[in-house]
C-alpha cells in the first residue's frame, strides 16, 4: 500500500547518531498520549502515524502531533512499509493479536505491560520475536526511573550482599478495571522491577484478595513470593486507599533501600544497615545477632523523565545497539508471576508454583 506519510530528505547524520526509528503509535488513550509525546521529542524517534478506532482521540492526536498521519484502522498502519517500529498502547487483552500482528508485518514492537493476559499467548509472542529477529520490548518503564536504575547499580556492583526481603506497596484511590483487577493493573510494575534487580527466579506465590466496590473484580490484593533462598518478597497493591504510596523496602546483608516514588527529591535513601549472628566472647555457645547501622545515602539520581529514557534505549535496541533492559523474556516472566498469583487467589491463596 501507499505509506501514510512519505520520508522526507534528512540531513546526514553527525559522527555517534543514528537515524531516527519511523514509529506508529497504535492507540491514543490513556497512556498512548505520553508514548505519542516522548515519541515525538526523542531525537532518536520519528513519530509516523497514530491510530485508534475513537475519533475524538484522534482528533486530540492532530492537535498535539500536527505533522503525523492519523488512521481509524490499525492494519492501514501496520501495512505501512515506511514504519519500522510500533508502540502499542490498548487494553491488555488486545496485545497478543496486535502484536502477533505487528511482527508478521516486520514491525519492531514496544507493548504497554502486562505483555500478555496469560502465559501461553506470552510465550507464543516472545517465540516469534526470536523467530523474527525482532525486538519486542515491553513498557515497564519504572525500570528507567534514576532510583531503579541506581539501585541496579548497586546491585550490578556487588555491593548489596544477600537479600533477605523485598516489600512492596502501590497504592491509590482508584482507577478502576472492568476487564482485569487490581494484581494485573498495579503489580506488574512491582514483579518486573524485583525481577530487574534481584535477578533470581520465583519459586511460588500466594494471593489473597478481596471486592468491595465491583463485585466481579478484586480492587485489593496481598501478594507473598518465595524463592529458592530464604529472600521472601511481599505486595501489596490497592485501587482503594485514601493516600497514593509508591514505596519499596529492601533488606540486604550489606546495604538496605528505601525507594519512594512519591518523593519529590530523595526518592532514594541506602542504608549502611544489617545483621549477622555472631559468637558471645563471654559464651561461645551462646549466639548473638550484631547489628550494624552506618551511613545513610541520598545518591544523586538522573532526572530524565523515564518514558524518554526508554524511548531513547528502545531506539538503540532496534538498531542493534544495546540489549534490551524489558525485552521479551522479562515480560515473559512477570506474566508467569502475575498468572500463578491470579490461580492462587481463586484458590483462596493456596501457593501456586511458578513455571519457569
Amino acid at each position: 500500500m501507499t505509506s501514510l506519510l512519505t520520508r522526507p530528505a534528512v540531513a546526514p547524520l553527525a559522527p555517534g547518531e543514528i537515524a531516527p526509528v519511523r514509529v506508529g503509535i497504535i492507540g491514543y488513550g490513556y497512556w498512548g498520549p505520553n508514548l505519542a509525546r516522548n515519541v515525538a521529542q526523542a531525537a532518536d524517534t520519528e513519530l509516523v502515524a497514530i491510530a485508534d478506532i475513537n475519533s475524538g482521540r484522534l482528533s486530540q492526536a492532530r492537535r498535539s502531533h500536527p505533522l503525523a498521519a492519523l488512521t481509524d484502522d490499525v492494519y492501514e498502519l501496520l501495512d505501512d512499509h515506511s514504519i519500522e517500529a510500533v508502540v502499542i498502547a490498548t487494553p491488555p487483552e488486545t496485545h497478543h493479536a496486535l502484536v502477533r500482528r505487528a511482527l508478521k508485518a516486520g514491525k519492531h514492537v514496544l507493548v504497554e505491560k502486562p505483555l500478555a493476559t496469560n502465559v501461553a499467548d506470552a510465550e507464543d509472542l516472545a517465540r516469534m520475536a526470536a523467530e523474527t529477529g525482532l525486538t519486542l520490548a515491553v513498557d515497564h518503564t519504572f525500570l528507567f526511573t534514576g532510583a531503579v536504575k541506581r539501585m541496579k547499580q548497586y546491585f550490578d556492583a556487588g555491593e548489596v550482599g544477600d537479600v533477605y526481603y523485598y516489600d512492596s506497596t502501590r497504592i491509590n484511590l482508584g482507577l478502576f478495571q472492568h476487564e482485569a483487577n487490581v494484581i494485573w493493573d498495579l503489580a506488574p510494575h512491582d514483579v518486573a522491577i524485583m525481577l530487574h534487580l534481584l535477578g533470581q527466579p520465583v519459586r511460588s506465590v500466594s494471593a489473597f484478595g478481596a471486592r468491595h466496590v465491583d463485585h466481579d473484580v478484586e480492587n485489593i490484593a496481598y501478594l507473598t513470593l518465595q524463592f529458592d533462598t530464604p529472600l521472601l518478597a511481599h505486595f501489596h497493591v490497592n485501587w482503594l486507599a485514601p493516600a497514593k504510596v509508591r514505596r519499596t523496602i529492601i533488606g540486604a546483608s550489606k546495604k538496605m533501600f528505601v525507594y519512594d516514588d512519591m518523593e519529590m527529591d530523595d526518592k532514594l535513601k541506602v542504608y549502611d544497615s544489617g545483621a549477622q549472628l555472631c559468637a558471645s566472647k563471654e559464651d561461645i555457645y551462646r549466639k548473638l545477632v550484631e547489628y550494624r547501622t552506618g551511613d545513610v545515602l541520598a545518591p544523586k539520581l538522573d532526572k530524565t523523565e523515564a518514558l524518554a529514557a526508554e524511548t531513547k534505549h528502545f531506539a538503540r535496541v532496534v538498531r542493534g545497539l544495546e540489549e534490551p533492559i524489558s525485552g521479551a523474556d522479562l515480560g515473559v516472566a512477570v506474566v508467569r508471576v502475575i498468572e500463578a498469583a491470579q490461580t492462587s487467589l481463586r484458590n483462596g491463596g493456596a501457593p501456586v508454583e511458578v513455571k519457569r
